[in-house]
């Protein structure tokens, strides 16, 4: 494992020496191919068929390019009194503005839910009402059917009685004249 990581390392130097003297044979190939910039070099390797490959060399961190680095952070405000207390004003305000806004909404939900039971036992009032007039309806139709039925069953057993009184009369006249 050391043997291959010295040799990597050999390699990476004789590419480095390459790269000096074809950058002193051809200084202008060698600006396209290399770009520094103040943490990295970029190298474009040669192209290949799915695209453009490069090689990014992270260089090490120096004590004095930490510190370029490094930010001010802002100078401390002083915070006053006034200014603590709009503060909390403000976060009152907004909770109390969100609070409403909540509330709000609970009440149109609440209206929303009794205006749909409103509707709704409406329609079951009006289901009902239909029902039970269909009801009345098929019934009254159903004595209607009934009665006339009773009427016909009735005049045919008069119709039946009346025949046979006739056919009774007309044997008895028979029976006297033969007798």
């Amino acid at each position: 494992m050391a043997k291959t990581a010295t040799a990597y390392k050999e390699k990476m130097k004789e590419l480095s020496v390459f790269s000096l003297i074809c950058s002193c044979f051809y200084p202008e190939a060698r600006n396209k191919l290399v770009r520094e910039f103040e943490d990295m070099e970029v190298k474009a390797i040669n192209k290949r068929a799915s695209g453009q490959a490069f090689e990014v060399i992270l260089k090490p961190l120096s004590p004095v390019s930490d510190v370029a680095h490094t930010l001010p952070s802002p100078p401390k405000r002083d915070i006053s009194l006034e200014d603590i207390e709009k503060k909390l004003e403000a976060a009152e305000d907004r909770r109390k503005y969100q609070e409403a806004q909540v509330l709000r909404a609970l009440a149109e939900k609440r209206d929303h839910e009794r205006d749909v039971l409103l509707k709704a036992m409406e329609e079951n009032s009006n289901f009902s009402k239909m029902a039970e007039e269909k009801l009345q309806m098929k019934m009254e139709q159903i004595k209607e059917n009934r009665d006339a039925h009773l009427a016909a069953i009735m005049e045919r057993l008069q119709e039946k009685e009346r025949h046979a009184a006739v056919v009774r009369k007309n044997k008895e006249l028979r029976e006297e004249l033969t007798a």
